[in-house]
């Protein structure tokens, strides 16, 4: 046990950069706190003490603004940056080295029994506000943007952006390593897709006006 939460702890050093002492992060840091009640929540989950275990994490909630369902099973290294915000749901599959930033929503798309949340593979990151819905897989070492709604699988060493989440770089760039997101500088495909159609349409137009002069 105190293995495990001297790697928690070490965990938000390697991931925050603001974090500067052990007892900073142990009393101060909500994503960690909300770990660590889950962690008791699941327990008690796994052994059908479901009033207890959701009473955990509703106490949880309301201390740390984060909800993690008990039934929601989180590997290692879990790392939940500020979280305010951040809702996980009953059926979720969460891989090591995940980390998820304030505001992102692991969710359901309707009334439907079993598998209904989503798996986030190993070295999952997911950024500020990312909606992943419905019972899809991220693949390993893959990266949704801020603001996304993931409706789809996506496949290992890839970055999903936009509304709905479209596959923008995959296999482009070593992820393994390096988990961080630029989210000043994501890739945008619909303003990439506005100035391609813009193109067309100069295009289109020049076209139009040696035509005229043909004739």
């Amino acid at each position: 046990m105190f293995k495990r939460i001297k790697e928690d702890i070490d965990n938000v050093f390697e991931n925050d950069p603001a974090a500067r002492s052990v007892l900073e992060v142990v009393l101060t840091y909500s994503g960690l706190h909300a770990t660590w009640a889950h962690r008791i929540a699941h327990w008690f989950y796994k052994r059908r003490f479901f009033f207890i275990a959701r009473a955990i994490s509703q106490i949880s909630k309301f201390f740390t603004g984060i909800e993690i369902h008990p039934g929601a099973k989180i590997g290692r290294r879990f790392f939940i940056d500020h979280g305010t915000g951040v809702v996980i749901g009953e059926t979720c599959e969460i891989g090591d080295n995940v980390i998820l930033y304030q505001g992102v929503t692991l969710g359901g798309t309707g009334k439907e029994k079993g598998k209904r949340h989503p798996t986030l593979k190993d070295n999952v990151l997911v950024a500020s506000g990312a909606k992943v819905l419905g019972s899809i897989t991220i693949g390993e070492n893959s990266k949704v943007g801020a603001g996304s709604v993931v409706l789809k699988d996506v496949p290992p060493n890839a970055t999903v952006v936009g509304i709905p989440g479209k596959v923008v770089i995959q296999d482009g760039v070593k992820t393994t390593t390096n988990k961080k997101l630029d989210h000043q500088n994501i890739p945008d495909p619909i303003n990439d897709r506005f100035v391609k159609l813009e193109k067309e349409i100069k295009e289109l137009k020049q076209q139009l006006v040696e035509s005229q002069k043909e004739r």
